[in-house]
């Protein structure tokens, strides 16, 4: 089953054309970022109170289905 991402746009004048949040000026990537960054909803919802749940699980799904299947050798702390 293909999802729906209704609150993803694609605008070559927005963003210089990175996937967005409903036509704003915050990408796809940023959200991932600030769901790292403030993992208390709380606070997310405090730094960028125009996002809505529905956004950032979008933005997860989006983020999860363009990662390539490969394999990243890291060293162990």
């Amino acid at each position: 089953m293909r999802a729906k991402f209704d609150r993803i746009t694609v605008d070559p004048e927005t963003m210089n054309g990175q996937p967005c949040i409903r036509n704003m000026r915050l990408t796809v990537r940023r959200v991932v970022e600030a769901v790292a960054l403030y993992p208390d909803w709380d606070e997310l919802q405090h730094e960028y109170p125009e996002l809505e749940k529905e956004d950032i699980r979008q933005a997860l799904q989006f983020a999860a289905g363009n990662l390539y299947d490969q394999s990243i050798a890291l060293e162990a702390a």
